[in-house]
């Protein structure tokens, strides 16, 4: 797997930030999120899942939650014996990364000192509501392939096998474990994991916690205004809630 690390002189936390599902450490969204940690002298952990559209080994099509699950256990694992490892840490994750990193934090509550989930997957059930009409065709056909728009150029194939997997996995299920403070954000047109989604999942948060919808950004904030934004909330929360 392909690691970045940003080490902070006068550290003040750590925070592993988590792409989703064919995403990437160097995705702008995900850049926003690490430099509001580094920006308040978090050392900042970022990597490349395998499977994926990044640096580290293995096939987009063999993407599941479960691979990724491990490889942010494998990467929490390496970085517990370097000297500027500390728990309690912070997590944060963007869409499938957020699942993650939630699930995490709901098996390991005692190690998080913060939680950020950025258009979050709730759970696979929910995930199975959206886009009706491609899902019918991803499960007719056995495939969903699309370009990237992170990668031009770059197709992405994804089985059906994906989807039945993704249905072992819900947030709520373990939701009374995240004590922490938890943040959520999505973008007002996310159509993948929408507010609705959201407010499910912030509903049942029984701890500290903050929603905050993003003015007509999509799923990955693509925007210039909505990227900044973002950045902007997380620096607040760092501030307000973790300080």
């Amino acid at each position: 797997m392909a690691v970045m690390l940003e080490e902070a002189k006068n550290q003040k936390g750590l925070v592993f930030v988590m792409h989703g599902l064919g995403g990437f450490k160097e995705q702008p969204h995900i850049e926003a999120m690490a430099n509001a940690f580094k920006e308040n002298n978090y050392t900042v952990v970022r990597f490349d899942t395998t499977n994926t559209l990044g640096e580290s080994d293995g096939e987009f099509e063999k993407a599941t939650v479960g691979n990724y699950y491990e490889d942010l256990q494998d990467v929490i694992k390496w970085a517990s014996a370097k000297s500027w490892h500390e728990e309690p840490f912070c997590l944060a994750g963007h869409s499938l990364g957020g699942m993650c990193v939630a699930l995490f934090a709901e098996n390991y509550s005692e190690k998080i000192k913060g939680l950020a989930l950025i258009s979050t997957v709730v759970s696979g059930k929910l995930s199975a509501q959206v886009k009706l009409e491609e899902r019918k065709e991803w499960e007719k056909t056995g495939w969903l392939i699309k370009e990237s728009k992170s990668k031009p150029g770059m197709i992405k194939k994804l089985p059906w096998s994906h989807m039945i997997d993704r249905q072992k996995y819900d947030l709520l299920e373990k939701v009374n474990k995240l004590t922490m403070p938890v943040l959520l954000i999505v973008g007002e047109k996310d159509d993948t994991t929408p507010p609705e989604h959201q407010k499910i999942l912030y509903d049942a948060l029984l701890g500290n916690k903050e929603l905050h919808i993003v003015k007509n950004a999509d799923h990955n904030f693509r925007e210039k205004i909505e990227k900044q934004e973002l950045k902007n909330i997380f620096i607040d929360w760092i501030r307000n809630q973790l300080d």
